[in-house]
């Protein structure tokens, strides 16, 4: 029983010691950004020139070179993603959290934004 509660213990700690991987999208501002991170629109370059957030950079998830996209890119701060709804944004997050980035996936998508601006 005392296996139990400690493996318990242990998963709990682990767990909640684990940085935030998402943030809704509407309570994301440009001051969360700290020196060193990077806010990065995976929308296609169309979507991108319809409306983005200010500073952000756009690097498309549907590109045939996304990975290779991030050779130059440091892995100092955290990156902030986004995408129209929130499916490609989580799917890069993955991505790049296994290639070593901190990334927070800002959920919800650029559609949460334009419909709170209409």
């Amino acid at each position: 029983m005392k296996k139990i509660g400690f493996l318990f213990v242990l998963a709990f700690l682990l767990f909640s010691c684990q940085e935030k991987r998402q943030m809704p999208i509407a309570d994301f501002s440009n001051e969360v950004l700290g020196p060193n991170d990077l806010l990065i629109d995976v929308r296609t370059p169309g979507e991108y020139a319809e409306g983005h957030f200010d500073g952000a950079v756009n690097i498309d998830w549907m590109s045939e070179d996304f990975i290779d996209s991030w050779d130059t890119i440091p892995k100092g701060g955290k990156v902030y993603l986004y995408c129209k709804k929130g499916g490609r944004s989580a799917m890069a997050a993955d991505v790049l959290d296994s290639l070593g980035y901190r990334v927070v996936d800002l959920t919800g998508g650029w559609d949460v934004i334009t419909a709170e601006k209409q």
